[in-house]
């Protein structure tokens, strides 16, 4: 069977790269519907990203993140998946390619409340949750909230903190409340964590471990500018951009919590046929019996991919999932939740490889 849709086939789409989050819009829809030849997107009026007012202000957050943010609309495009599937996301990337200012422009355009925590090895986990504090006016001891109480939470360098101070993370990210002496508050909605870790100094690190890299809907790779758009950097500060001001930058509101919870709403709504369901379970379990892996991903796994295609079919402007849309989230839904076999890595062979040649020859539903 062939590793390509058929152009009769109601699943028909363009083929994606081998990560599709890295194009700077989402794919454009061919086969049965039609395209308008200007926007790339469907004509059905139903399907139109223009027909929805929740989606064209999510698609708008990317130009104002734009404003600030120089060659990262992937992974901003990562981050309102994550949005939209009430999930978590770990970047990875060298320090300077902007991973503050990308969470601080993108919770400005959302309208939400961001926090940034920087992680170090002597960070407590009350500090990330919030603590007990005594009031010596009233003699009692009153809750004060740690930085856990945002909607986007940056965990900037997750790696450095031991391991009791990652735990403490655990249930915020998987209940959406923490617990402290044994009462449960729960946290504002929504509610991410977005962690960054840098992917070449491991030195003083504290590795995630795996069950805690499962928490992460998404793994996305911010990769250092290319020489036209490190130009772009340049010019912009010598023209005076101020990064702790994005106001002057033109960054404003373009879409908030009401905004978001209908997209949520939408995306539940997306269809996915039996064979679609079948093909993301076959590109799971052929991640457990691939050579070059000693760990597969679970059924979490399974249940993350389904998740995000529908968002990026959502946001794509269809109301169905294709398996381009499956193999688009492949990268940045599998990559953090396999592990590699020790000769693997010393033969040099690289995880996205391994998925790539996986999407390869696992066959596509016609």
């Amino acid at each position: 069977m062939s590793s390509h849709t058929d152009s009769n086939s109601p699943y028909a789409d363009t083929t994606p790269q081998p990560d599709a989050l890295q194009q700077e819009a989402p794919p454009h829809v061919t086969g049965r519907q039609g395209t308008n030849p200007e926007t790339g997107y469907p004509e059905n009026g139903q399907n139109h990203p223009l027909q929805d007012p929740a989606r064209q202000s999510l698609l708008n957050v990317r130009a104002e993140v734009a404003k600030a943010v120089v060659g990262q609309d992937s992974t901003v495009t990562g981050m309102l998946i994550a949005l939209l599937c009430g999930g978590h996301v770990l970047l990875e990337g060298v320090p300077g390619v902007a991973k503050t200012l990308l969470v601080r422009a993108l919770s400005t355009a959302l309208s939400l409340d961001t926090k940034r925590v920087q992680f170090t090895p002597d960070l407590m986990p009350g500090d990330v949750t919030g603590s007990l504090v005594y009031d010596s006016h009233t003699s009692e001891f009153t809750f004060r909230e740690g930085p856990v109480f945002t909607n986007i939470m940056l965990a900037d360098e997750i790696n450095r903190t031991p391991p009791k101070t990652q735990a403490s993370l655990l249930e915020a990210m998987e209940e959406r409340q923490v617990s402290v002496d044994g009462v449960s508050r729960p946290l504002p909605s929504p509610f991410i964590v977005a962690a960054t870790q840098n992917p070449v100094e491991y030195e003083g690190t504290y590795p995630l471990p795996e069950a805690q890299l499962d928490r992460f809907l998404l793994k996305l790779t911010m990769p250092l500018p290319g020489r036209a758009e490190e130009i772009e950097v340049i010019r912009r500060h010598a023209s005076g951009f101020d990064p702790r001001n994005l106001s002057a930058a033109g960054v404003r509101p373009v879409a908030g919590a009401v905004e978001l919870s209908e997209a949520q709403e939408a995306v539940a709504q997306v269809t996915v046929a039996p064979e679609i369901l079948a093909y993301i379970v076959d590109v799971v379990r052929a991640t457990r019996s691939a050579p070059s892996f000693q760990l597969g991903v679970s059924p979490r796994g399974a249940t993350a991919l389904l998740k995000t295609s529908k968002a990026w079919a959502w946001l794509s402007g269809r109301s169905f999932v294709t398996p381009d849309d499956v193999k688009a989230l492949s990268l940045p839904c599998l990559r953090h939740r396999v592990g590699l076999r020790p000769e693997a890595q010393m033969d040099g062979i690289a995880v996205d490889d391994v998925l790539g040649s996986i999407l390869a020859s696992v066959p596509v539903p016609r």
